[in-house]
């Protein structure tokens, strides 16, 4: 499932495309057989490319799958069943395999769900990015959730304003995790290998320094501010989980640059396009904690995805870690050395973004 986002912002609306069908000309995501030897994300990838001609990491968790039935060349009608990989788009190709055979188009999520035919498939593109919650989250402080949900009169709005201020605890927490989305987008760049290496690691620390900047904002309000939305450790939790996330970046592209590493192996840039999904989640989470009791059921489901994602990342360092020994051999204990390094940031990434999402099952917890 390709998708971009719309501009930088925590809410920016998040686009999906779609292609025809070379049968019926009705809108469906880029799918097609796995190749022989190929995992089912770079099979995925790769209809993207020749579909719709489309380049960029894609996620190896998938984020669901559907059904629906297909009609064989030989008259029979059988039932598929169609494993979804978000695919961020970085590259729209001018000139692609099936060109002249498919029309491509961008959809919003809600413009995406009703062009498909899948009902199942409706339901995943319409949970890739609740924006509609971020939307409600930004109408309600927490003194104004704290009212409604003590039915407190109306007539004490009053109060309100004698109290202390509570901080802008909220849009530090989103603009921290904008500096981790753009960081993870920096380092699936990366990872591609290319000439504009040392842009890429430029902007991983100039994205490093942004967010050094946020949280030292962060701690200073937890000092200064009277009133806080949670407790103060649990925002101290979260705020440090977050920037573990975007430190471990900048180690990995310093190590990448000390190392003069220029050649990256398949689990490095998978364990890259799950980096990229799991920052995504983590700011869609992020506007949802303005309201935790309206959005728990939502934020529950954002981090069991980062929890099982976090697991696929497991599985996929240890799979890099023994065939680059396997490749490598006894004559290139450097290079081996040099391999492991990057996959230790790469898996501490994927660990700290999991912890942001023990601290939000926490918040969910005492706050839901």
């Amino acid at each position: 499932m390709p998708y971009r986002t719309e501009g930088t912002a925590i809410d920016a609306p998040v686009r999906i495309l779609l292609v025809t069908s070379r049968g019926t000309g009705r809108w469906v995501i880029p799918k097609g057989n796995a190749q022989t030897g190929a995992s089912s994300h770079n099979a995925a990838a790769n209809e993207a490319e020749e579909e719709a001609g489309v380049l960029g990491p894609v996620c190896p968790t998938s984020i669901g799958s559907y059904r629906y039935r297909k009609r064989r060349s030989n008259g029979a009608s059988l039932m598929v069943d169609v494993e979804v990989f978000p695919l961020s788009v970085t590259d729209e190709l001018d000139e692609w395999k099936e060109k002249t055979q498919r029309e491509r188009r961008w959809f919003t999520l809600a413009e995406a769900a009703e062009a498909v035919d899948e009902e199942d498939l409706r339901d995943l593109i319409r949970s890739f990015a609740a924006s509609q919650f971020n939307a409600a989250t930004r109408r309600t402080n927490m003194l104004v959730a704290v009212a409604q949900k003590s039915k407190v009169s109306a007539m004490f709005g009053w109060f309100q304003r004698l109290l202390p201020k509570t901080g802008n605890f909220f849009e530090l927490f989103e603009a921290h995790a904008l500096t981790i989305t753009a960081a993870a987008d920096a380092l699936a760049r990366l990872l591609q290998g290319g000439p504009a290496r040392a842009d890429h690691i430029r902007e991983i620390i100039e994205r490093e320094n942004d967010a050094d900047d946020i949280i030292r904002d962060v701690l200073q309000s937890v000092r200064k501010t009277f009133l806080t939305p949670f407790d103060r450790g649990a925002i101290t939790s979260l705020i440090s989980a977050m920037d573990d996330s975007i430190d471990e970046m900048h180690s990995a592209a310093a190590a990448i640059d000390l190392y003069e590493v220029t050649v990256f192996d398949d689990e490095m840039r998978d364990m890259a396009a799950i980096i990229v999904d799991a920052a995504r989640l983590t700011a869609e989470a992020m506007p949802l904690l303005r309201d935790v009791a309206k959005n728990g059921g939502r934020l529950h489901e954002l981090t069991e995805r980062l929890v099982r994602m976090e697991g696929h990342a497991d599985d996929i360092h240890d799979a890099g870690i023994k065939r680059a020994f396997k490749d490598v051999g006894d004559g290139e204990t450097l290079q081996f050395i040099v391999k492991r390094e990057i996959y230790k940031h790469l898996e501490r990434i994927v660990d700290a973004l999991e912890d942001v999402a023990n601290e939000i099952d926490g918040i969910v917890i005492d706050h839901a």
